[in-house]
């Protein structure tokens, strides 16, 4: 397993109480536990009390950026396993499944962070309106920057704007003038910044990225379908071989180890939500055998379907998506 260590910055007096300040802000709209919806358009809040050393939570991260003010968690994509902790920034350019915990957080001292949708065609304007502001990022194609899944320290301009953006929850009559033009600042600052490159990948329509988003979507629509990786290639004009080979760059995993996830997510939430049966839900997401289902359903989330309902239903809220 690919693991990508911490790299958690002390943050210098200034940045320190911007986070600060931003912590009680998200304390504040944020006192229950779980993924709390505000009244700024695309803006979520998460919290969590405990670490709850034994719970894994599972989602599928939409395209979004995301920041931590306060606590720790490791997020599982694929074969790769990431650390990160306060005034980490976390850009997802593509939809995908994940399995996170919690590793630091206390009732005294919550786990702490936000979550913003992107809008790829806002940040594809503010990519074309900088132009050649943008020609001096280093463009490489590494290991790191490939993933779809992006990870640095904050900035403090970025961080500033961030806290603007959820202080807008104080004074609800500013948001629909005020809440775009700080979305605008917010996705400037990470287009200029340390996960600019990332950043890029909402904008630039000939990418490995921008292809393999376009069959992320198609695996979405039709994940109960058979997969047929030949009509997959074919409409994103790749070869079958170079298609698994950028599919597992950007998502950690193949195609068809991202389907199983897909499958596999929708089929808890069914449970979960809508109080199926496991071998309903396993039928409804495409499984043709629900021993089969089961085996995998267990393999991912180490315990039976049923044992996992039972638990899940009994404990605390997901905060997996920040």
């Amino acid at each position: 397993m690919s693991v990508v260590q911490p790299v958690f910055e002390t943050p210098d007096d200034e940045i320190d109480q911007l986070a600060n300040t931003l912590s009680r802000q998200i304390q504040k709209w944020a006192p229950e536990e779980g993924l709390t919806p505000t009244a700024v358009p695309g803006l979520e809040l998460v919290r969590a009390n405990s670490s709850l050393t034994n719970c894994i939570g599972s989602t599928v991260y939409d395209p979004s950026l995301c920041l931590i003010a306060q606590g720790s968690k490791r997020i599982w994509l694929g074969d790769r396993e990431i650390d990160y902790g306060p005034l980490s920034c976390m850009v997802s350019a593509v939809h995908l499944p994940v399995l996170g915990k919690v590793t630091e957080a206390s009732a005294e001292r919550p786990y702490l962070g936000l979550k913003l949708a992107v809008d790829a065609q806002e940040v594809t304007a503010l990519v074309l309106e900088l132009g050649e502001g943008l020609g001096e990022m280093e463009e490489r194609e590494c290991a790191e920057t490939a993933c779809g899944l992006g990870r640095v320290q904050a900035e403090k301009g970025l961080v500033d704007a961030l806290l603007r953006l959820v202080s807008l929850l104080d004074s609800p009559q500013d948001i629909r003038i005020l809440a775009p033009l700080v979305r605008r600042e917010i996705f400037y600052r990470a287009l200029v910044g340390e996960i600019g490159l990332h950043m890029r990948k909402f904008a630039v329509a000939d990418t490995q990225t921008h292809r393999i988003s376009r069959v992320i979507a198609v695996l979405k629509d039709r994940f109960t379908e058979p997969l047929r990786v030949r009509e997959l290639a074919a409409m994103v004009n790749m070869s079958e071989s170079s298609l698994f080979h950028s599919f597992k760059q950007v998502t950690r995993m193949s195609p068809v180890q991202f389907q199983k996830k897909l499958r596999l997510h929708e089929a808890r939430r069914l449970m979960l939500a809508e109080g199926m049966e496991a071998a309903t839900a396993s039928f409804r997401v495409g499984y043709g055998s629900p021993s089969h289902f089961s085996r995998e359903y267990s393999r991912l989330f180490g315990v039976p379907p049923r044992t996992d309902v039972s638990k899940l239903r009994g404990e605390l809220p997901q905060t997996a998506r920040a």
